[in-house]
């Protein structure tokens, strides 16, 4: 298979996101139904948390493994490797955080006789004009394509050491898996009276989605545990940030039994498109 063709393919693993995407168009939903979608959406993030916090802690095992178990490899190898993971996770955790924090101080700096508007911002100015639920949709994306970005890095990596059968298989079911990361997305919008547009919708699925060709380029080219640690580690932090804002949303929308049974799904959900790939034998 040429390299065209595994790029092709990884394009479309990706795109799979924007199957999803739709029903954040749906409206005149009950409070249950949308505390339900919210919860779902937390129950598939969840399952990401786990699976990427097991994928990018497992090279820093493996270091840690080989000088202690195997008396090979080296300390500092382990060493740099844990400082990767935990500063990255760090950053993805915290640094939404501060970057919330830093757009309501530019928001309120900005009010006032003689002060600029919010809207003299930017790029800053449109993030902080979008509602809350919008907002945290941005952010789901932003935490799936950091994810993605790994997914693709594995689909390069594999074609790159001549395992086309494998790479075929990771396409296969990073496609069906992308396909409920897109729900999830959308999900934190389905409470709001006002449908997104559909050039919003679009930029969600580029941020999710796109990642994935992205890192099938950058994994055929280059194979480095290194990437896979940073980009993971940085995924499970911002997904670990949305999935407490989502849980948070849960709770103000009530509906206990719903948030529940909404976890319960998502995570249902996950594990059920994970299971496609290790039926598969990847």
């Amino acid at each position: 298979m040429s390299t065209g063709e595994i790029l092709l393919l990884g394009a479309i693993a990706g795109l799979t996101i924007f199957l999803g995407l739709p029903v954040g168009r749906l409206r005149n939903l009950s409070s249950e139904t949308s505390a339900f979608f919210n919860a779902i959406a937390a129950g598939v993030l969840l399952f990401l948390l786990v699976e990427t916090l097991s994928k990018s802690i497992a090279p820093v095992e493996d270091a840690l493994t080989h000088v202690t178990t195997e008396s090979g490899g080296s300390w500092g190898t382990f060493v740099g490797r844990a400082a990767l993971f935990l500063v990255c996770f760090g950053v993805g955790l915290l640094g939404l955080v501060y970057y919330e924090r830093w757009m309501a101080k530019r928001g309120s700096a900005s009010v006032g006789p003689g002060a600029a508007s919010v809207h003299d911002f930017g790029l800053v100015a449109r993030v902080s004009a979008l509602s809350d639920a919008r907002r945290l949709a941005l952010f789901i994306a932003i935490g799936i394509g950091l994810h993605n970005f790994a997914e693709g890095l594995a689909i390069g990596q594999s074609a790159a050491n001549d395992k086309v059968s494998l790479a075929l298989l990771l396409i296969i079911g990073f496609g069906v898996h992308n396909a409920t990361e897109g729900f999830g997305i959308v999900a934190p919008m389905a409470s709001e009276t006002e449908r997104p547009t559909w050039g919003f919708l679009i930029l969600l699925g580029v941020i999710g989605g796109g990642p994935t060709f992205l890192g099938t380029v950058v994994g055929q080219a280059w194979v480095s545990p290194w990437l896979d640690i940073a980009f993971l580690a940085l995924a499970a932090g911002s997904i670990l940030y949305v999935v407490v804002q989502l849980i948070n949303v849960g709770f103000k929308l009530g509906h206990k039994e719903m948030l529940m049974w909404g976890l319960f799904a998502g995570l249902v959900l996950g594990f059920g498109t994970d299971f496609v790939l290790v039926a598969a034998g990847a």
